[in-house]
C-alpha cells in the first residue's frame, strides 16, 4: 500500500466516524426536541429516521475502511473471506442509504414511504453484490479486458442508480427549503462521489494520487451536505405549526378564514373565487377530518383516488400563499396543512375541534357531492 493510499484510508475512517457521531447526536437531539411533531400521527407511529440511517451508512464506511486497512497491512486482500466482507459492507451501506431516502419527503415518488419498492431495490442490491463477488471466479483471467474490470460493472451501475436517487432527493429537498445553491452543490458532490468509483472499473482512469484525492474530497463534502441537511431539518421543524394551533372556518362557498399564529396569519379571510376545485378539495379534507373516523379521515391521492393528482394539494397551498400575499418566511408548505398517511393517502393536520363549517354550506355540499360518503359523515 502506498503512503497516499494509507493517508486516504485513515482519513476516510476518521472523517466518517466523526461525521457519523455528529449526525447521530443531531438526530437524537432533534428526535427529543420535536417528538410531538414527529409523532403527531399516532395511528401510523412513524418516526423520521432519515438522519439515523445516514449516520449508520457512515459507520459502515468506518468499518469498511478498517477492514481494508487491516487487510492491506496483514496482507490478506486476496483471500475469499476478505472479498466476501467487502461485498457485505457494500450491501449494508447501500441499504442504509436507501432506507434513509425512504424518509425523504422530496425523494422520487416510488421511494418515499413505499415499503414494497424499497424491498425490491434491496433485493437488487443484494443480487448485484452477489454477481460482483461471483464474476471474478467465473471469468478468471478474462475478468480484466482492455483495462476494464468486468466484475465491477454491475456495482458501478448500481452506484449510478443510487447516486441518481440521492441527487434528485437532495436537490428537491434543498430547493423547496429555499437553498437552491446548496441543492446544486449537493448534486455536484454526489456526482463527484460517483466519479470516485470509476477507477474501480476503468483501471486506467486517473492515478493513485488523483483517485484518492477525489475520494477524500467527495466523502468530506458529502458528510458536510448531510450536516447541512440536518440543520435545515431543524429550521423546517421549528417553523412547522402545531396541529392544535391551526384553526379553519368555512364561511361560505369559496370563503375560508384561517388562523396560524406560527406563520403570522391571524384570522385571515381567503376568497378562492373561481378556484372552486381547490376550495372543494380543501372542504373534503375538512369534512372527513371533523366528522369521519379512522381511515375515512384520509383521502387517496392517485389516479384511482378521489383526488387524482398531488398537484391539486400543492395548488391549494399555492393559492392560499398567493391570495394572502405571504412573504417567504410566512409561506405555507404542503406539510403545514396535510399529513401523509401512507399508500398515497393524505389527511388534514388540523385537529377536528379547530374546524368549523357553516351548516348551510355543509348541507349543500353533502347533497351535491358525487361521493355520497360525505352525506353519511355529516349525518352520523
Amino acid at each position: 500500500m502506498t503512503e497516499v493510499a494509507k493517508f486516504y484510508i485513515l482519513s476516510h475512517i476518521c472523517i466518517s466516524f466523526i461525521g457519523g457521531v455528529l449526525l447521530l447526536a443531531l438526530w437524537y437531539n432533534i428526535r427529543n426536541r420535536f417528538s410531538q411533531l414527529l409523532e403527531e400521527d399516532e395511528s401510523q407511529k412513524r418516526v423520521d429516521k432519515g438522519l439515523l440511517y445516514l449516520s449508520f451508512a457512515m459507520f459502515v464506511w468506518v468499518l469498511s475502511g478498517c477492514w481494508i486497512y487491516g487487510g492491506t497491512v496483514i496482507n490478506y486482500t486476496q483471500t475469499q473471506s476478505y472479498n466476501i466482507a467487502v461485498n457485505l459492507f457494500s450491501i449494508v451501506n447501500n441499504m442504509f442509504l436507501l432506507l434513509a431516502l425512504f424518509y425523504f419527503y422530496y425523494a422520487p415518488g416510488f421511494i418515499y414511504h413505499n415499503i414494497k419498492n424499497i424491498k425490491k431495490i434491496i433485493v437488487v442490491i443484494i443480487l448485484t453484490s452477489i454477481i460482483t463477488f461471483i464474476l471474478p471466479f467465473v471469468l478468471g483471467e478474462n475478468n480484466i479486458v482492455k483495462n476494464i474490470r468486468i466484475s465491477g460493472i454491475p456495482d458501478l451501475l448500481l452506484s449510478a442508480f443510487l447516486c441518481y436517487l440521492l441527487g434528485v432527493s437532495f436537490y428537491r429537498t434543498f430547493a423547496h427549503r429555499g437553498l437552491k445553491i446548496i441543492g446544486i452543490i449537493s448534486v455536484l458532490v454526489i456526482l463527484l462521489t460517483f466519479v470516485s468509483q470509476i477507477s474501480e472499473v476503468f483501471l486506467i482512469f486517473g492515478n493513485d494520487f488523483s483517485n484518492n484525492f477525489i475520494k477524500i474530497i467527495a466523502k468530506t463534502s458529502l458528510i458536510s451536505i448531510f450536516l447541512v441537511l440536518a440543520t435545515t431539518w431543524v429550521i423546517q421543524l421549528a417553523s412547522t405549526p402545531k396541529p392544535n394551533e391551526i384553526t379553519i372556518h368555512f364561511l361560505d362557498w369559496s370563503l375560508v378564514k384561517l388562523n396560524i399564529p406560527t406563520k403570522n396569519i391571524y384570522d385571515q379571510t381567503i376568497d378562492f373565487g373561481s378556484k372552486t376545485t381547490q376550495y372543494k378539495n380543501l372542504l373534503k379534507f375538512a369534512i372527513r377530518r371533523k366528522y369521519a373516523e379512522g381511515d375515512s379521515q384520509s383521502i387517496p391521492v392517485n389516479l384511482g383516488g378521489e383526488i387524482k393528482n398531488q398537484t391539486y394539494l400543492t395548488r391549494i397551498i399555492e393559492n392560499i400563499n398567493d391570495i394572502l400575499q405571504l412573504d417567504d418566511s410566512q409561506k405555507l408548505d404542503r406539510r403545514d396543512l396535510f399529513t401523509f398517511i401512507g399508500e398515497s393517502k393524505y389527511r388534514l393536520r388540523i385537529v377536528p375541534n379547530n374546524i368549523s363549517i357553516d351548516k348551510t354550506l355543509l348541507e349543500e355540499f353533502s347533497e351535491s357531492a358525487e361521493n355520497k360518503d360525505y352525506k353519511t359523515f355529516t349525518i352520523t
